[in-house]
């Protein structure tokens, strides 16, 4: 829509998750680093929570990414699952003829022995669960009697959550503290900061095409930086509005005016009520 007149080659701003547009700001840095090494020293849990639109979903693409060369990955997105239903997707993720067991019994059966060849093949089994958060309790509980499946010298099965907060919350019941005590590893993803802010818009433009100067001013960069917490999703949507509407008004850069004309149109959005105090 825009993209000829600021000069873009595509969208700089779309919500789709796209880890070419990945930035590796500290909080998603380490992350993936904290990640990557608990997974080379095969630990068990991992947990990675964060509010909604800090990048979860990006930074777990990433990491099935990373894992695609060396390890066997089993990926739920959507995880609001029976605990029979747990097990079937799992055992066919990991690359297990389900069609072939009478019964729940038989899934697990061949399940550990689909794990017990991997291992044999010196090959990662992980599985990650997106959006843990909305794992009912018994399905919670039949992930962790899935994580006993194991030989006696290697952990057969690693599993990494991602969640909202809500999933610090789930866990703390007194029901699930056993597999609370599993989680060797957890990390909170932080919003963006100011300064990664003016980055993340800058890294988005020039890997959409942009190479002029300054396509946001200065005062434009701090309220988006302000009215969206530091969220990256939310930068995502105030940026693409006030892009469209500096479009819509022929201007060739962003202004803390159209800015404010796309914080007025995102609910989610912090209107600042000193602006002043921040421009």
């Amino acid at each position: 829509m825009y993209e000829s007149h600021f000069g873009l080659q595509e969208a700089p701003f779309a919500l789709t998750p796209n880890t070419r547009y990945f930035l590796r700001a500290r909080s998603h840095s380490d992350a993936l680093e904290l990640l990557l090494v608990a997974l080379r020293e095969r630990e068990g849990f991992i947990k990675i929570t964060g509010e909604v639109g800090t990048g979860k979903t990006l930074l777990c693409r990433l990491l099935l990414n990373e894992l695609q060369r060396n390890a066997h990955t089993a990926y739920i997105p959507n995880p609001h699952l029976t605990p029979d239903t747990l097990y079937e997707t799992v055992a066919e993720e990991l690359g297990v003829d389900v069609a072939r067991c009478a019964n729940t019994h038989q899934i697990l059966k061949a399940l550990n022995k689909r794990l017990i060849a991997l291992a044999t093949e010196q090959r990662q089994a992980v599985l990650v669960i997106d959006e843990a958060q909305a794992m009912p309790e018994e399905t919670i509980e039949a992930l962790r009697l899935l994580t006993n499946l194991e030989t006696e010298s290697t952990r057969l099965l690693q599993v990494v959550l991602f969640g909202q907060p809500e999933l610090d919350e789930l866990l703390q019941r007194q029901s699930l503290r056993q597999l609370q005590q599993r989680i060797v590893f957890q990390y909170r993803l932080a919003p963006l900061d100011k300064a990664s802010v003016a980055q993340y818009l800058r890294h988005r433009l020039a890997l959409a095409g942009y190479n002029g100067g300054n396509l946001f001013s200065p005062p434009a960069l701090r309220l988006i930086s302000r009215s969206s917490g530091g969220i990256p999703r939310l930068v995502n949507i105030i940026a693409h509005k006030a892009l469209l509407s500096a479009w819509g008004q022929g201007d060739r850069q962003v202004s803390r005016w159209h800015v404010m004309q796309a914080i007025r149109d995102t609910d989610s959005a912090r209107l600042p009520n000193l602006l002043t105090r921040w421009l």
